[in-house]
């Protein structure tokens, strides 16, 4: 008897994590997407040495959890991975989506969205399928989904500043994959601005700030 695979469709509940307050004073509203190995309510912490009255982080949760290491206490997750990609891309975009309903982010700040490492896959299929005019699209040490094209941004106006950030002893990345790499993405983001830092496959903050103030 052969087996057989089939698909079911259910309600599901995941969490998510902030930092500060949505506050009249706030100017810059963070949706940042974390790495593979993360939880979100740890790597919300990386941006804890920045202005707490002007910026508000929200950082949903990958849906995968898994036990990282031997003695079983550490936990870390995932957002994708080669199975069943794209009906799991669309179960995390539908929970992003669920996320800043919820939220209900003022449409007078500046809305940055942030992938870090795998965070990068969520942050930009979700911007371009979701056709979210952001005031900032910042790639830390990660790659750009295969299937993206330039008309899938074709929305984008001249309003938003587009950002790749890489670690410069990141190991992750081979300079020659890097240099194609650079090509493919900027004949689909045109506007987009390559950084470096000296560290390896980090989010370096004083990186990521000078790339939003200059």
């Amino acid at each position: 008897m052969s087996a057989t695979e089939k698909e079911i469709s259910y309600n599901a509940i995941n969490s998510y994590s902030t930092l500060n307050n949505l506050l009249p004073s706030t100017t810059t509203v963070w949706l940042v997407f974390h790495g593979i190995g993360y939880l979100s309510r740890y790597f919300i912490r990386l941006f804890d040495s920045l202005d707490k009255e002007e910026n508000y982080f929200i950082a949903p949760q990958a849906p995968s959890k898994y036990y990282k290491g031997n003695d079983y206490r550490r936990v870390g997750s995932s957002w994708l991975t080669k199975e069943n990609t794209q009906s799991e891309t669309q179960n995390v975009l539908r929970y992003v989506d669920a996320i800043v309903s919820e939220e209900k982010i003022p449409k007078h700040v500046r809305l940055v969205v942030l992938g870090y490492s795998q965070g990068v896959s969520i942050a930009t299929r979700w911007v371009a399928s979701r056709k979210i005019n952001c005031d900032d699209l910042i790639m830390i040490s990660g790659g750009f989904p295969k299937e993206l094209t330039k008309e899938d941004f074709s929305f984008l106006t001249n309003k938003t500043k587009v950002t790749h950030i890489l670690g410069e002893q990141d190991p992750y990345f081979e300079i020659e994959k890097v240099k194609a790499e650079k090509i493919r993405i900027q004949q689909i983001l045109p506007q987009i601005k390559f950084r470096t830092h000296q560290g390896g496959h980090e989010l370096d903050i004083n990186s990521l700030t000078d790339s939003i103030e200059n």
